[in-house]
C-alpha cells in the first residue's frame, strides 16, 4: 500500500460540480493499494500517518502530529501511485489492484484512520472522476510504502 500525505491549510473533493469532502488544516491523504496488501499494511500506514510529526510547535519546529493539532484528514483513493513507468512512455497500472480487492481494503483503512483518530475521515469517491483542490502547507509532502519501511 502507498500513501502520499501532504500537510494543507485547506483541501476539498468536488464531483460532479458538488464538494464531497472539504478540510481546512490537516492532512490530503492519497491511497494506492495493491492486491498483496493486508491488514498489516493498513495497521503499520494508520500508526505512521497519524503519528507522523510534520505539523509546527510553538517554535515552528515540526513536532506536532494530526492528533496534536486535532486536524482533519481527507482520504483519496489513487491507483496511479502504483504507476510502472519503467517501460516506454504510457504508464502500466499492472500492479494497482482492481475494485473488488481495493475497495474493501481502502474502507478498512478509512475505518481504522477514523478510530485512531477518534472522529470522522472525510473521503472523496472511490473511482470517481475527482477534482482534488489543495493548499499545500510548507509544502510538506511525504510518501510511504508499506512494502518499504524506511
Amino acid at each position: 500500500m502507498k500513501v502520499v500525505l501532504q500537510r494543507v491549510s485547506q483541501a476539498s473533493v468536488t464531483i460532479d460540480a458538488k464538494i464531497v469532502a472539504n478540510i481546512q488544516k490537516g492532512l490530503l491523504v492519497l491511497v494506492g493499494m495493491e492486491d498483496a496488501d493486508t491488514q498489516d499494511d493498513i495497521d503499520w500506514l494508520v500508526g505512521k500517518i497519524t503519528k507522523i510529526r510534520i505539523f509546527d510547535d510553538e517554535n515552528h519546529v515540526m513536532n506536532l502530529s494530526i492528533q496534536d493539532i486535532d486536524g482533519d484528514i481527507i482520504v483519496v483513493s489513487q491507483f496511479t501511485l502504483h504507476a510502472s513507468t519503467k517501460k516506454g512512455n504510457r504508464p502500466s497500472y499492472i500492479k494497482a489492484s482492481k475494485p473488488e480487492i481495493a475497495i474493501p481494503l481502502y474502507e478498512n483503512f478509512v475505518k481504522q484512520l477514523e478510530k485512531e483518530l477518534g472522529k470522522k475521515v472525510q473521503t472523496g469517491i472511490f473511482g470517481a472522476d475527482m477534482k482534488v483542490l489543495l493548499l499545500n502547507d510548507g509544502p510538506v509532502t511525504i510518501q510511504m510504502d508499506s512494502k518499504n519501511k524506511e
